[in-house]
């Protein structure tokens, strides 16, 4: 048995994967448009295991999977054994061999590794404490919609280095871009954390709008994310100065664009004239997860596929 295909970091996909990708994204995303049907997972099964809660990771994932031609099924650790101690590697084994694609959002990064290690079928990481592969995989799309290739373009973070972060950081490597990072003092980028080779792709800023100076691409999260619910009062005071708005917009270059990975606080991380304004791509960003993971899923169960 020929061992599956995985996507747990960014970094675990090549250049010329990702050309692939965002080429059958954009197929099966026109084909959307048309109102087309394209089924190439008919009968196929996508098990789906929440243990953080979702809006955008579970209605892409479920409505992909069915306008893929397969089926969906939606596991809460809360509601399952994974939920009463259930070993992640006993899981694996018996999902995996009642499903084709497994997708998991959960905490620790180590949780999907052990999970995709005793699994027999492609495991999606739908969102870890570490990395968010398949949010900045729709970024990059959106972008490339937008403006062409990212390559040798700069990408400004504003706020926290968390796994969002951390993951535009592998992007930069394997694409090859520069991010500019700025962060308040504590909250820097760790290296390790991030999985970089080396440090020639990003740059950090003490002062958010140096980073976005010249930018291509302003993007920020929230300051609290799932997880470190109680350093929020620590946060709201540390971040104030990290507040994406009009100045910092207008450092950047004039054909700049704004994402979001949402949901969004308006008046936090971002004021609502940015976010809301004619720069912001948020939307597409947000739809787009739709069409990427769809040739994600497509290209994990089946290989290549040309039109």
């Amino acid at each position: 048995m020929t061992a599956p295909r995985h996507y747990l970091q960014f970094k675990d996909f090549s250049r010329e994967d990702y050309a692939h990708v965002f080429a059958r994204a954009r197929w099966i995303k026109d084909k959307f448009k048309r109102y087309e049907p394209y089924h190439p997972l008919f009968d196929r099964t996508l098990v789906m295991i929440f243990e953080k809660a979702s809006t955008r990771t579970r209605l892409s994932f479920e409505a992909g999977m069915h306008q893929l031609g397969g089926s969906a099924i939606y596991l809460n650790t809360r509601d399952s054994q994974l939920g009463r101690g259930e070993p992640v590697e006993d899981a694996a084994q018996v999902i995996s061999r009642m499903s084709d694609i497994v997708m998991i959002r959960t905490f620790e990064q180590e949780i999907i590794e052990r999970f995709a290690a005793n699994s027999r079928v492609p495991v999606i990481n739908g969102l870890t404490n570490e990395y968010h592969p398949c949010q900045i995989l729709a970024d990059i799309f959106t972008f490339i919609e937008h403006r062409g290739s990212i390559q040798g373009k700069t990408v400004a973070w504003v706020g926290d280095s968390n796994n969002m972060c951390n993951t535009w950081l592998q992007a930069a490597e394997v694409l090859d871009f520069k991010v500019h990072v700025s962060t308040p003092p504590g909250y820097e980028v760790e290296p390790e954390r991030a999985g970089l080779h080396g440090t020639g792709h990003f740059a950090e800023f003490a002062d958010p709008i140096e980073a976005c100076r010249g930018a291509d691409l302003v993007t920020t999260d929230v300051w609290t994310s799932m997880g470190f619910e109680a350093e929020n009062e620590a946060r709201m005071k540390a971040f104030a100065d990290w507040c994406v708005d009009a100045e910092m917009m207008a450092a950047a270059k004039p054909e700049v664009l704004f994402m979001h990975c949402l949901p969004a606080h308006r008046g936090e991380e971002v004021t609502a004239e940015v976010i809301d304004g004619p720069q912001s791509v948020v939307w597409d960003e947000a739809e787009n997860r739709l069409h990427v993971q769809k040739a994600l899923m497509e290209y994990l169960v089946l290989g290549k596929v040309e039109d």
